[in-house]
């Protein structure tokens, strides 16, 4: 027979099946000893019970399973379909006797709140805070009945609804249980988190706190005090105007009421009493072993839990290697490209940065894994006054937000003591550096040549030539392994990736060293400033920027086939792998001319595409249709052969900058000398600075040549039975790969694959921080030396100018239509949203710096653009109308 009623003393954790998230914490806490109003469930068997009892609840779960997100109108009406015939629908007499059974023994004559309790409801990966509803002060028979029947049929909200297709849970897989407590009548009420909810810092208990009920707090209809206290000390205490209050009323249910005037600016806790709750709210977060959100409330001098859940938002903390303070600064933000990564890729780049890793997947604590991104621990160049002042201007020039945070985390009072303590910091930070360091060493000679006695035409052909054979090399050992062998090639080869790619490296230095003198120089002969921002138009030697104009190039020859068009039109939608595109494309007219074209762009740049950096993303030569979109956007917006023609003007400009440049200094003192000096600065500075590019296009050809190892391996697993899918290789790490070979792998593989694919998709909606200290906290840097106007969005100006145009919101370049004049709006940019740069007016990106890559492409182009706007994807709207200053460093929304 079915349990219909639990009481909270019956209760635990382990009874999450039948009482739900809520109804299991109030029943744990019960039992650990904490102060909670009593109470009992109403199981979810009584739900099953109660909705089985419908003929139609099993049409509608079918109509729920084909709503998706983008359709509130459909969702809105069924749901409210399915609450109305719920409430039609009788309670059965076995089920209606159990609770009121349940009701008599904790007291009928008493008030009850009775709230929703879900299976899939304050668990550790999703809250589902405030999807159903809740019932406060219910007196008596009827009104707790009806209560009951309201909460059962609240699953079937909009907003329950939708959480549940957003989250990918099934319907008919969440089940409700019912929470029905005491209801105490308290003074005062609130909210209290065991972390700073905003930053995120773990040691902060935050406090909200208002008088009488908190469900006016918890709804947002009063203001509330804010209290902070860290380390049982109250540091922040913010006491707000408080107008109104909810109280319950004798007949049942609740009214919002007037404060009285010497209420409203009233401290609501004393100082006493806010440490003994937040002592109250460590003791609950020791109990569960995690961070809670915790609803509670003060009667009679008496504090009552009324509801702890887990904190499903925070960002995981990386793991330093002691217990003092670290800084960590995110690879993601410095790589331009923030999504989770795979075990996989994550162990990628613990194979090629040599900073005396032990063992996959746990390296030193110098480059360390949290939410699916790579951080740097960087505390000890932080210790020193010098490395300080270095790093963080070098940082700048990456992304300005990042230098922010820095500076404002070091300034801290408990960084500086962290900074005195840890003085001698030179052995810490040569052994992390000692690695790389003979690798720079080495490449010195290769600046100086190239600065003073090589010729600076040849730069290019220097830096580009020596990787073919090394990538040959490479590729060729890798894939005449097999098995095992191939994949400790494949590790091989990553341990010697920077050791064999310094030469071209160290040819990235060179317009940094020569532009600053350069400028110098043209102040001090003319008087006036260089033109860099022409000289930086069409850079010879971009890899990225060359790979645009071929784009260009397929979309002109594919304009000329409207067959093709068409085909590429109704393949861009879809996910063609190489194969089948091909074989579609044949069959169309002037297909084998186009498919020969993108044949030779596949060679040259089919390893490529966006998050590049992650070795488990899909590759543009094994799903052409991911670049189809580019092509079209090129066809529909702009003219043939005007992105070749753009790229002659901007050559032609540059080279007249420098020939008047050579003119004005020819005429000055000792003018031949002066012109020789200047010309060839200028020829170092055109002839590197787009190699800028090219170590990451040599690495992500590496990455390619693994990505394909790997896979022949997965394949081969695969058909063993091994591997459910070649895919799922990627949740695994280099060395798991090698153990699996060896047929060492002592995991239950399914069920580790399972956990992966779940926390990966748990880390995909997590936002990483640029910086974070070992505490949790986000450290969020600012820009306030821009002069704007009045609620203009601010960021870092990185190319000059400025245009007007309607806003492109776009998060995944592959399925992206873009009409002239768009503004494009991204979260970030790497090579592989470089198609889109021929298409938009103006670029804005949520992260990024001056010598970024979409910078860099930006300025070649002649684009605005403006990078480092915190959360621009969700500030700016499709549609908008705004203004790019480029130049000054804003974006400015127009009517």
């Amino acid at each position: 027979m079915s349990v219909y009623v639990m009481h909270f003393n019956e209760v635990d954790r382990t009874n999450l099946p039948e009482v739900g998230g809520k109804g299991a914490n109030l029943g744990e806490m019960v039992k650990a000893g904490f102060p909670v109003p009593p109470g009992f469930c109403i199981t979810t068997s009584a739900y099953c019970d109660f909705i089985a009892a419908s003929n139609e609840i099993n049409k509608f779960f079918d109509l729920l399973d084909q709503l998706k997100l983008g359709q509130p109108g459909e969702i809105s009406k069924l749901g409210k379909l399915i609450r109305d015939h719920l409430l039609t629908i009788p309670i059965s007499q076995t089920i209606k006797f159990s609770i009121l059974d349940a009701w008599k023994i904790v007291g009928e004559e008493k008030a009850y709140a009775v709230r929703s309790s879900a299976t899939a409801e304050d668990l550790p990966t999703a809250s589902f805070a405030g999807q159903q509803e809740t019932y406060l002060n219910v007196k008596g028979m009827d009104q707790l009945l009806q209560a009951v029947r309201k909460c059962w049929s609240s699953l079937f909200t909009d907003r329950a609804i939708i959480y549940r297709i957003k989250n990918g849970f099934d319907h008919r897989s969440v089940y409700l249980s019912i929470v029905v407590q005491q209801m105490i009548f308290p003074e005062v009420s609130g909210l209290m988190f065991t972390v700073d909810p905003v930053t995120g810092h773990r040691n902060t208990i935050s406090i909200d706190a208002s008088f009488g009920l908190g469900e006016a707090l918890v709804s947002g209809i009063v203001s509330a005090d804010s209290y902070q206290v860290r380390e049982n000390q109250i540091v922040k205490k913010q006491i707000a105007e408080k107008k109104k209050a909810v109280y319950p009323v004798t007949e049942g249910g609740t009214v919002t009421r007037e404060l009285a005037p010497e209420l409203q600016k009233k401290q609501v806790l004393s100082d006493d009493k806010i440490l003994e709750l937040a002592q109250l709210g460590q003791r609950i977060e020791k109990h569960y072993c995690s961070e809670q959100d915790i609803e509670w409330c003060l009667a009679g001098n008496r504090f009552y839990i009324l509801q702890s859940r887990p904190i499903t938002t925070l960002y995981p903390i990386p793991k330093g290697y002691n217990d003092k303070l670290h800084v960590f600064l995110s690879i993601a933000h410095l790589q331009m490209m923030t999504d989770a990564m795979k075990p996989m890729g994550i162990s990628v780049f613990w194979e090629i940065f040599p900073f005396e890793k032990d063992s996959v997947p746990f390296p030193d604590s110098v480059i360390v894994e949290a939410g699916g991104r790579l951080f740097y621990d960087v505390t000890p160049l932080l210790y020193s006054k010098a490395l300080r002042r270095y790093f963080i201007w070098r940082i700048a020039i990456v992304d300005e937000l990042m230098r922010g945070a820095l500076e404002k985390i070091v300034s801290s009072e408990i960084f500086q003591q962290e900074a005195k303590a840890n003085k001698d910091t030179t052995r810490q930070v040569f052994k992390l550096f000692k690695p790389i360091l003979p690798l720079y060493l080495k490449g010195i000679p290769i600046i100086v040549n190239n600065l003073f006695f090589l010729d600076p035409s040849g730069i290019i052909e220097r830096a580009t030539v020596p990787p073919e054979k090394i990538i040959d090399k490479h590729r060729h050992c890798i894939m005449q392994a097999s098995g095992v062998e191939r994949i400790k090639s494949v590790q091989e080869s990553m341990g010697k990736l920077l050791q064999e790619l310094i030469g071209s490296m160290m040819y990235v230095p060179l317009p940094f060293i020569v532009l600053p003198i350069a400028r110098r120089l043209t102040r001090l002969w003319l008087d006036e400033n260089l033109d860099v921002d022409t000289l930086n138009k069409s850079l010879p030697g971009n890899v990225t920027v060359e790979m645009g104009l071929m784009i260009g190039d397929l979309a002109d020859t594919a304009r000329k086939y409207p067959e093709v068009v068409d085909y590429l039109e109704k393949s861009e939608d879809s996910t063609f792998y190489h194969d089948t595109f091909y074989q579609g494309l044949s069959k169309v007219k002037g297909g084998d001319i186009f498919g020969t074209e993108l044949d030779r762009f596949m060679e040259l740049y089919g390893m490529r595409c966006p998050g590049e950096i992650d070795i488990s993303n899909v590759r543009w030569w094994e799903a052409p249709t991911l670049l189809v979109p580019s092509i079209i956007n090129h066809i529909k917006i702009n003219a043939p052969g005007e992105h070749r023609k753009r790229f002659r003007q901007g050559r032609k400009e540059a080279q007249e900058v420098v020939q008047k440049l050579m003119e004005s200094i020819s005429n000055a003192s000792a003018g031949r000398l002066k012109s020789r000096l200047m010309f060839r600065l200028l020829s170092i500075y055109r002839n590197s600075t787009g190699l800028r590019e090219f170590p990451k296009y040599v690495i992500v050809r590496f990455f390619d040549i693994y990505r394909q190892a790997i896979l022949i391996e997965a394949r081969a697993l695969h058909k063993r039975g091994v591997l459910e899918k070649e895919e799922d290789v990627f949740y695994l790490y280099l060395d798991e790969l090698v153990a699996l070979l060896e047929n060492h792998f002592s995991e239950d593989l399914t069920r580790l694959i399972d956990s992966r694919k779940k926390a990966c998709e748990q880390y995909q909606k997590m936002t990483p921080p640029r910086v974070m200290t070992s505490e949790g906290e986000f450290i969020t840097g600012v820009r306030s030396d821009v002069e704007a106007p009045k609620g203009a969005l601010i960021g870092t100006p990185v190319s000059a100018g400025v245009a007007e145009g309607y806003v492109k919101v776009i998060l995944r370049p592959e399925a992206v239509k873009l009409n002239k004049g768009d503004i494009l709006v991204a979260p970030f940019t790497d090579p592989g949203w470089t198609p889109l740069f021929y298409s938009v007016e103006a670029l804005v990106v949520e992260i990024g710096g001056m010598m970024t890559h979409g910078s860099v492409i930006a300025r070649e182009y002649g684009i605005p653009a403006v990078v480092g706007i915190e959360n621009a994807t969700k500030i700016l709207k499709d549609g908008q109308y705004v203004r790019v200053d480029g130049t000054r460093g804003f974006v400015q929304i127009l009517k």
